[in-house]
């Protein structure tokens, strides 16, 4: 089927380019004419203005997949519902904060067309393993958009649609939340093998130890191993600055949580954790959590 993917970061160009290969007709836009130029010369079309997007349809269903940052949202939707026709379908598959997801489902629809939230999860990796998605909005659209998600889950990944406005983006906050106190209770483990009793215990060999069916068996761990060998002559993690940003997610999680009465002291310390990073207090745990990030999701190791 015919689909727009506008921003062409780390996980953009890997969505444009899977849908592209499995046989969709894909143009592409992003704000730096590199990245469009790179797509191009696989096959893709290239679209330099929002108008040559559209244009690609060609008077058929506009399909616009955007993966850009949360922040940048409301702009981008302010400026492609200035050009895009009636009936349009809008994917936002980035980590917005669900309730701003509701609000803005609301103006595109005032606008004639329509917004679906897709949580997407998968990180560098998904290119090859396949995403999660977490999908949210009218259920008639996302049975529309279906064949782009068949694409997009293989040849591991999964998807399910979750029901009305802001749900796909709800169940990825939670995930990401998750995320935060799982990353949290590894690094701490491996600090607490690294700075305890025992002196040079080998940490890659008990990580790979824990990744053949034991309880904490999971691809956080794998991924903490593989992190570890990549500084195996670098032991100490020197010249890693330890500082672990917050992207959102946690934040959101921790606000709904307290306007329910849910506590969720695990996710809190994970993300009191990042905030003193970013305030100097850091340590072998915090340089292992932004090797994590790395891993997963392509982050800047040194990132403030």
């Amino acid at each position: 089927m015919k689909i727009a993917i506008a921003g062409l970061g780390k996980m953009g160009r890997q969505i444009a380019k899977k849908l592209h290969e499995d046989g969709h007709a894909v143009v592409v836009y992003n704000r730096s004419r590199g990245s469009i130029d790179e797509m191009s010369a696989l096959g893709m079309t290239p679209a330099y203005t929002r108008e040559e997007v559209v244009n690609f349809f060609k008077g058929e269903q506009v399909i616009l997949w955007l993966m850009v940052p949360a922040e940048a949202v409301d702009e981008e939707l302010d400026e492609w519902l200035e050009i895009i026709p009636k009936g349009s379908i809008l994917i936002d598959g980035g980590n917005s904060d669900f309730r701003l997801t509701k609000k803005r489902a609301e103006l595109v629809s005032q606008n004639g067309s329509i917004l679906m939230d897709i949580g997407t999860s998968g990180g560098v990796w998904g290119y090859q393993n396949g995403f999660s998605m977490m999908v949210g909005g009218e259920a008639e659209t996302f049975k529309i958009i279906e064949p782009v998600l068949e694409t997009l889950k293989k040849p591991a990944g999964a998807y399910h649609y979750f029901g009305e406005s802001g749900s796909g983006h709800y169940v990825k906050m939670t995930h990401n939340a998750i995320e935060y106190g799982m990353m949290e209770s590894l690094a701490e483990g491996y600090r607490l093998l690294k700075e305890g009793p025992y002196k040079n215990l080998d940490l890659i060999s008990a990580g790979e130890v824990w990744q053949h069916h034991s309880v904490i068996t999971s691809w956080l761990n794998e991924l903490t191993v593989n992190a570890l060998k990549i500084q195996k002559e670098n032991p100490e993690l020197k010249d890693i600055e330890g500082v672990v940003v917050e992207s959102g997610e946690a934040r959101f999680a921790l606000e709904v949580g307290k306007d329910f009465k849910i506590e969720m002291p695990s996710i809190q310390s994970a993300f009191d954790v990042r905030l003193a990073s970013q305030k100097g207090k850091v340590n072998f745990a915090t340089k292992l959590l932004a090797l994590m990030r790395n891993q997963f999701g392509g982050h800047k190791i040194n990132e403030k």
